[in-house]
């Protein structure tokens, strides 16, 4: 049995694309099942009953204390007794990641499979994952993968996927930051945004955010600690914890602090 624990805007829909593909999974999530319509057959807020029989725990919780709280604390499903492998899909600081090795039982298989794609690309089974794990691992696992997304990206070793994807999430909030920007200004020079998008689109300043800014659910969002916006502020501060000794920082708080300031579009 795969257990998906925290099913919220990404996580629900990978419970989804697994069901689809024929594998049993289940999800686990604080909020009752009522609360997800069509998929509440697939939820439980009780951690004794989802325990029971997962072999296969992804995490797809927000960051760290929701992490420690699944593994260690309130839900603690590292203890579960028939669990054999934990992939992490949630980004995190790479450096916290690492450690896990240390406090998980050897006996289980650990995986870093942070995605990228926003929430329309889970819906559509597209997301595209930074793997990090033992070879042998990650075939094993790769049908799940295969179900829930598109692009594999094999990174290296227990935490290499996590290290790429918070590089990865620096660059897609530096094009969130500056994007938004634009947009700003363009609007206070009286330029009309679709016109602007699409010359983007196929121009010099072609970016992530800018292409699918039409798709993207958090495109228009103001900075909150709790929406995706608030989300970005974290990762970045993921990735500079992993920075190398002496590295500038500079910019990538600039880009943070931009994030925090804005205002919904």
């Amino acid at each position: 049995m795969i257990g998906v624990a925290g099913c919220g805007r990404m996580g629900l829909p990978m419970l989804a694309a697994l069901q689809q593909a024929g594998f049993s999974a289940k999800g686990f999530d604080i909020r009752p099942p009522d609360q997800f319509g069509a998929h509440a057959t697939l939820m439980t807020d009780d951690p004794a009953v989802f325990s029971q029989d997962i072999a296969t725990l992804i995490t797809v919780v927000r960051d760290i204390p929701q992490t420690e709280d699944v593994l260690f604390g309130a839900q603690g499903f590292v203890s579960a007794r028939a669990l054999q492998r934990i992939i992490l899909c949630s980004t995190l600081s790479p450096r916290y990641v690492t450690d896990l090795r240390n406090r998980v039982p050897r006996c289980i298989t650990l995986i870093d499979a942070p995605m990228s794609g926003a929430q329309i690309a889970a819906q559509e089974a597209r997301l595209s994952f930074m793997l990090g794990g033992e070879t042998a691992d990650l075939d094993e696992a790769q049908p799940l993968f295969s179900a829930m997304g598109a692009h594999f990206h094999r990174m290296g070793s227990f935490g290499a996927g996590m290290q790429a994807k918070v590089l990865n999430n620096l660059l897609a909030a530096t094009h969130t930051a500056m994007t938004r920007l634009v947009l700003d200004w363009a609007g206070d020079a009286g330029l009309e945004q679709e016109k602007l998008l699409d010359l983007i689109a196929t121009s010099s300043g072609q970016n992530w955010f800018a292409s699918g800014f039409d798709q993207i659910e958090f495109a228009c969002d103001g900075h909150d600690p709790e929406n995706t916006i608030g989300i970005l502020v974290k990762d970045i501060e993921s990735a500079l914890d992993a920075a190398p000794d002496g590295a500038d920082t500079s910019l990538p708080r600039i880009v943070q602090d931009t994030i925090r300031s804005l205002k919904p579009l």
